[in-house]
């Protein structure tokens, strides 16, 4: 029997205009997922599924639209059917990415993967793919690039080879101002970091071990992985441990305020006196902010330990501001105890709380692309 889901898999829209790349780094995902099982809604345009046939074969479980735009549903029903073969528990997958049309709002796909009714999944960010080559030709005939640049929570700069390096500077300058607090690496053929997207899939003893060959294997032997090894050089990843707990009120100002070019965010906080029952899972990309309660363990050290991961951050800054959200040590502990019976801590704990999610809710949409959607 297949033991039940405890996990959400997260799901990421990778978007970008005709032409920029979208299924080169899917491809790469896909043979560098270093055995994490990917799913795949390859949402085609036109009706012969070119993209769908060029991921055949390197995906466990792969879902083609086909001759049309999903964005273009009404509502979220038709995505959950696709999300529901997906999450299936004998699909055992660890990731879901949608391929998003050349011609998709993709910020309506966003739209829809939040207010989806499905329970399996968690909103995993917009990656949207720019040609660095064509990027201005690109604007010119599509304006809207600005648009889908202001929701996206990751930038690919993609095709930075056919580019020098003052041009690639000032591109990268203007998709910076257009994206905001997105995060903005480069990339050749769509080389980036699988990390960066999702997690390495943690596997019981010799799952891995005794299996036939796949052919990510056989790429990754064809290929070697000489030109794989430089990937993490283009953004940074910066832990943080702390034995304190962390005071509810300052945390949230630190991740109300957190700096641009930070995409990620993962890990558990202790809130101390805030909820002595429970850590709090958080789960942050680019806009998009959860936690999920879970008990603590009999025995279980109470740590705050969170993973930022991003382009161009500061991690000393990172570190101090989560240092300031430590909260004061209580010397008497009978006093510590009785602090969490008082409404202060209740109401410290109510910004944290804001952010948990009991049930799917339509409405919980960030600003920013809900603003970009009425402007559509």
């Amino acid at each position: 029997m297949t033991p039940p889901r405890t996990q959400q898999i997260p799901v990421v829209v990778l978007a970008g205009f005709l032409g920029s790349g979208k299924t080169t780094l899917l491809n790469h995902l896909l043979r560098n997922r270093a055995g994490t099982r990917i799913g795949v809604i390859v949402n085609d345009f036109g009706s012969i599924e070119i993209d769908a046939m060029t991921v055949a074969g390197q995906v466990g479980s792969t879902v083609s639209l086909g001759n049309g735009c999903l964005c273009c549903a009404v509502d979220a029903s038709e995505l959950d059917t696709f999300l529901e073969t997906l999450t299936r528990p004998s699909a055992r997958l660890d990731v879901i990415v949608i391929e998003a049309s050349g011609l998709a709002e993709p910020q309506e796909l966003v739209r829809m993967l939040l207010a989806s009714e499905n329970p399996h999944i968690l909103y995993g960010g917009l990656v949207e793919v720019v040609d660095a080559a064509e990027f201005d030709a690109t604007r010119e005939r599509h304006p809207e690039i600005d648009r889908h640049l202001a929701v996206a929570d990751l930038v690919v700069l993609n095709k930075t080879d056919r580019v020098g390096e003052a041009e690639q500077e000032r591109l990268r300058e203007r998709v910076v101002e257009l994206s905001g607090p997105a995060a903005v690496i480069a990339a050749v053929h769509g080389r980036i970091d699988p990390e960066l997207l999702f997690d390495p899939a943690l596997r019981p003893d010799g799952e891995e071990k005794i299996r036939q060959l796949t052919f990510e294997d056989l790429l990754r032997e064809e290929a070697g992985h000489a030109h794989e090894d430089h990937l993490h050089a283009a953004y940074e990843s910066v832990d943080f441990t702390s034995d304190t707990p962390m005071d509810p009120r300052r945390f949230m100002a630190f991740l109300d305020s957190r700096p641009e070019g930070l995409y990620r965010i993962k890990g558990f906080a202790d809130f101390g006196a805030g909820d002595r029952d429970n850590k709090y899972a958080l789960h942050a990309v680019g806009r998009f902010l959860r936690f999920v309660p879970q008990p603590w363990t009999r025995g279980e050290q109470r740590l705050t330990q969170l993973v930022m991961i991003g382009a161009g951050i500061d991690a000393g800054a990172l570190r101090d501001g989560l240092t300031a959200c430590r909260a004061e040590p209580l010397e008497n502990p009978d006093a510590a105890r009785a602090s969490a019976d008082t409404p202060d801590a209740e109401r410290s704990m109510w910004g944290v709380l804001r952010y948990v999610r009991q049930e799917p809710d339509p409405d919980d949409v960030p600003v920013d692309v809900q603003e970009a959607a009425a402007e559509a």
